[in-house]
C-alpha cells in the first residue's frame, strides 16, 4: 500500500482571503504560497503520493463553472511543474456549502475515494488543511491530521505547523 498526503487547496497550496485575492474563481486569482512547490517536490522524492481535496462551493453557488475550476487546476499544476512537483490526483466537491452532500468536507468521502483508487494506507497518511473541516475530514478518513497557516479556529489537529514546507521538512526528517 502507498502513503499519501492529502492537501486542501485554498490556504495550503495557494493564497485565499489575502490582500491580492478573496476567492480563487479564475486562473488569474491563483497565487502559489511560498515554499509549496519545494514542499510537494520533497514529498514526491520521498515517495508519497500527493492529492488535492478541495471544496469548491463556488460552482454550486454559480460564481464559477467546472471548466473555470479545471483551468485553475491547470494553472496550479503548471506552477508546481516549475519545481518539478507533481500532484497525483485532484478531488473536488462542487456543491453549495449547505447542500448536505456526501463529498463536501468535513465528510471524508473525497479522501476515501482517492485512497481506494490509488491504494493508499490511510493510517500511514496525512490530511493537511488550514481549517476545521479539513481536519475533521482527515480524522473521519483515518489519517493523521496537520493544521497549517493562521486560519486555525478551533480545529484540533494531531500536528500544527506555520506552513506546508515546515510540515514536510519535519516529516522528511522523521522518515530518514
Amino acid at each position: 500500500m502507498n502513503k499519501g498526503i492529502f492537501l486542501d487547496r485554498d490556504g495550503v497550496i495557494n493564497e485565499v482571503l489575502s490582500h491580492r485575492v478573496k476567492f480563487v474563481n479564475k486562473p488569474t486569482d491563483f497565487y502559489l504560497l511560498d515554499g509549496v512547490g519545494e514542499a510537494i517536490k520533497k514529498l514526491n522524492d520521498a515517495h508519497f503520493l500527493v492529492f488535492v481535496v478541495t471544496n469548491q462551493g463556488g460552482i454550486g453557488l454559480g460564481y464559477m463553472k467546472k471548466a473555470a475550476l479545471e483551468k485553475v487546476h491547470e494553472t496550479m499544476l503548471a506552477e508546481l511543474a516549475a519545481f518539478d512537483a507533481k500532484i497525483t490526483d485532484i478531488a473536488f466537491c462542487p456543491h453549495k456549502p449547505d447542500a448536505q452532500c456526501r463529498c463536501r468536507k468535513p465528510k471524508p468521502e473525497m479522501i476515501i475515494k482517492l485512497a481506494k483508487k490509488h491504494q493508499i494506507d490511510l493510517a500511514k497518511s496525512y490530511m493537511v488543511g488550514d481549517r476545521k473541516p479539513d481536519i475533521e475530514a482527515g480524522k473521519g478518513a483515518g489519517t493523521k491530521t496537520v493544521l497549517v497557516g493562521n486560519r486555525r479556529g478551533n480545529a484540533k489537529a494531531d500536528l500544527s505547523f506555520p506552513d506546508l514546507l515546515s510540515f514536510v521538512n519535519w516529516l522528511i526528517e522523521r522518515s530518514c
